[in-house]
């Protein structure tokens, strides 16, 4: 009986080392990665507004209008959303978009529409990072980070859209090819 009692009191101590150890390693490797918590912007009752200032968020396609108080600023029509590239095409294309190089903050959300889901990037002025990433229905997605780039890429059977955030020479831009 007591060697029995024995044998599984060293089965629980082996069993929940090696749990342990494997949690630790898996959340060491994942640490940083995109299956962080995305960071969301506080919202107010009565309003966005940025932290401290009292000023009102913009959106992140359109620059605000200068005006002598936040009340005097006209709410954002909406935009339409651009049209879906076809499903068939003969090579890949590129479209790029740099970032201005009068933007008065040090850092801004953007966020990139594509026919297989949503990047949102945080540009700072030297470096960038990933906001958030959300796939399209039917399209899954993969993210690659370096220390100079972000590649987020969708997919869908043999359908690929990959948006690249470079800073390795200079301010962030933000590249996407459709494959």
């Amino acid at each position: 009986m007591l060697r029995g009692l024995v044998h599984v009191l060293a089965w629980a101590l082996a069993t929940s080392a090696a749990v342990t150890l494997s949690w630790w390693g898996v959340h060491t490797v994942m640490a940083g990665t995109a299956y962080d918590p995305p960071r969301a912007l506080p919202i107010t009752a009565g309003g966005a507004t940025a932290k401290g200032t009292g000023a009102p968020l913009t959106s992140s396609t359109e620059r605000p209008e200068a005006s002598a108080s936040p009340r005097d600023t006209p709410a954002p029509s909406p935009k339409p959303t651009p049209p879906k590239p076809a499903a068939t095409r003969p090579g890949p294309s590129l479209t790029a978009t740099a970032p201005s190089p009068s933007a008065p903050s040090s850092s801004r959300v953007k966020s990139y529409d594509t026919a297989g889901g949503r990047a949102v990037f945080d540009l700072g002025q030297t470096s960038a990072a990933l906001v958030s990433a959300t796939p399209g229905a039917g399209w899954s997605m993969q993210v690659f980070k370096t220390e100079t780039w972000i590649r987020v890429e969708f997919s869908s059977g043999a359908d690929r859209v990959s948006v690249f955030c470079t800073w390795h020479d200079g301010p962030p831009r933000v590249e996407i090819v459709n494959y």
